[in-house]
């Protein structure tokens, strides 16, 4: 080749090698990203809930396996001072016949070695206790009644029915004097029976429930049932809890330990006659707990207005503020007051 044809050969590479670089080229670097750094945002760690007792939000390293189990207790004077109360994590007071209250009173978190006066079912109590599917210990009841504890889910334990645990306590009169033994009524619990899912919700921080938080300050609750029954709830600043009375008299348990309440819940409810009466011929009253209704919550030495729901029988009663937002309780027991809408009154001071 001659030496001017060689030279115009070289210049025409340069210039076509020139051309490719001056455009986007396939065949440019890939910059790698190191295994160890994630090319996207990494998402945030699920947060960490502590355990805690379903029924009072007391945190505890473990829960239990064991059911809880509700004992309707009596609350007429010759009944008084009741056995177990003072370790229930839930008590429950309902308006039954006569103008008279009895309590639902449930356990979980602790187990008393013994309970009563025990006394008979009630048709409120499968809404009462239906959403735990836990254990109902009660003397007997008619026969409705008793079915509708099945109808709900839960198991029963019936004195009436010769099941175990029951004894008769010595120096009390009957009907004063049903008596119950927990770990025997614990015993007799079905295999599938687990430990209740929460039924109220409570704060993770304690001091930050929402009547603590936001309410209006309360020193006396005064709960007017029926026209006999009267409680009131105290608080007390260096007990960090209210204080229940049974009208003005200091109400305390068989071992003389002050009955208190580290959450007061107090609902309006309807209350009807059912259709069955008791062996004097009164009817027999039912406190209605699915649908809506108002109350107040107190916590903390304050209280605030709430809105109440509850869907069904099995569903868990739900407490809502004034600015629609879920209503949550303070760490400990807590006890509920259906007061009887029209009959029943509720104030504060």
């Amino acid at each position: 080749m001659s030496r001017a044809r060689w030279a115009a050969t070289v210049v025409a590479g340069l210039l076509v090698l020139s051309g490719c670089g001056s455009g986007a080229s396939t065949d440019a670097p890939t910059r790698t990203v190191p295994a160890s750094v994630d090319a996207t945002k990494a998402s945030p760690p699920a947060p960490v809930v502590p355990v805690a007792w379903p029924l009072t939000g007391v945190p505890t390293e473990t829960v239990g396996e064991r059911p809880a189990v509700a004992v309707k207790i009596e609350n007429l004077p010759a009944a008084r001072p009741q056995t177990g109360l003072d370790q229930a994590d839930m008590v429950w007071e309902e308006v039954v016949e006569g103008g008279i209250t009895r309590f639902v009173a449930v356990f979980h978190s602790q187990v008393p070695e013994t309970v009563g006066p025990i006394r008979s079912v009630r048709p409120m109590d499968p809404s009462i206790f239906g959403p735990t599917a836990g254990v109902l210990v009660y003397s007997g009841g008619q026969p409705p009644f008793v079915a509708a504890v099945g109808d709900a889910g839960l198991q029963s334990i019936v004195h009436d029915e010769g099941d175990d645990g029951f004894f008769l306590k010595k120096g009390k009169r009957a009907p004063h004097n049903l008596y119950g033994t927990m770990a025997d009524f614990l015993a007799q619990a079905e295999g599938d029976r687990k430990a209740p899912p929460a039924q109220f919700a409570h704060t993770r921080t304690q001091g930050q429930g929402t009547a603590t938080v936001a309410g209006a300050p309360v020193a006396l609750l005064d709960v007017r049932l029926t026209h006999s029954s009267r409680a009131q709830w105290q608080w007390g600043t260096a007990e960090n809890a209210f204080l229940r009375s049974e009208g003005t008299t200091p109400a305390v348990s068989s071992e003389g330990e002050r009955l208190s309440a580290a959450n007061v819940v107090v609902l309006s409810v309807e209350m009807v006659n059912t259709k069955f009466v008791d062996p004097a011929g009164t009817p027999v009253p039912e406190t209605k707990l699915v649908g809506t209704g108002e109350g107040l919550v107190a916590s903390g030495g304050k209280q605030v207005a709430v809105t109440w729901s509850k869907d069904a029988v099995e569903s868990p009663l739900v407490l809502t503020g004034p600015d629609g937002a879920p209503v949550l309780l303070e760490q400990g027991t807590t006890w509920v007051e259906l007061v009887p809408r029209g009959s029943g009154s509720y104030a504060v001071s």
